[in-house]
């Protein structure tokens, strides 16, 4: 449940309740956000490894992002993947990459690998976000969140157009595609 409204809230996040924080640390480029932003801290440790954490061991209601948001148009019409190495420490509810994109004020699509959550402590793993950029999409939000307590930092983070080979990660009905036609529609299957 926490997991949808976190995607709710990344959805809405021009329209809804969606914080803005400046933080010191914060790497250039990037800024704080989500429902509860003061909740969390980022920086950058000193081999440049990007950082987002709980300011607090105890569990932090809402959620905090690291985020960036450009304009879609060198992507548009393109399929675009998000790829980072991860690493973890005491995740206490749940982190990962997202990806949302955008047209006008409204959000087309959206994967916060909230089906394929980062929990606990973890060692570097690569995780990627896969979406399609419609030609008339207006921008692309990107970043790490987490819900709840502990740190997730970040390296080797890239933002890419791939082929129409590399699945998008969205996929709806619990991590399955979308049938293309439909089906037992006389419900004796």
């Amino acid at each position: 449940m926490r997991r949808t409204l976190i995607a709710l809230t990344l959805l809405a996040a021009f329209a809804g309740p969606f914080a803005w924080a400046a933080t010191d640390g914060t790497p250039k480029g990037w800024f704080m956000a989500g429902n509860k932003p003061e909740n969390y801290h980022s920086g950058v440790d000193a081999d440049g490894t990007a950082f987002l954490a709980s300011k607090s061991d105890a569990a932090t209601e809402g959620f905090g992002t690291m985020m960036q948001s450009i304009k879609a148009d060198n992507y548009a019409g393109k399929r675009v993947r998000l790829r980072a190495s991860v690493r973890s420490e005491n995740v206490q509810g749940w982190a990962g990459l997202w990806m949302r994109v955008d047209k006008g004020t409204a959000a087309f699509s959206i994967d916060n690998m909230a089906s394929r959550p980062i929990k606990g402590t973890t060692a570097w793993n690569t995780y990627d976000v896969v979406l399609d950029v419609p030609a008339d999409a207006t921008g692309i939000a990107f970043g790490t969140l987490m819900e709840s307590s502990g740190e997730v930092w970040l390296n080797h983070v890239s933002l890419e157009v791939v082929g129409t080979d590399v699945k998008p990660t969205n996929i709806p009905y619990g991590g399955q595609e979308a049938p293309s036609a439909p089906v037992n529609l006389d419900f004796r299957q």
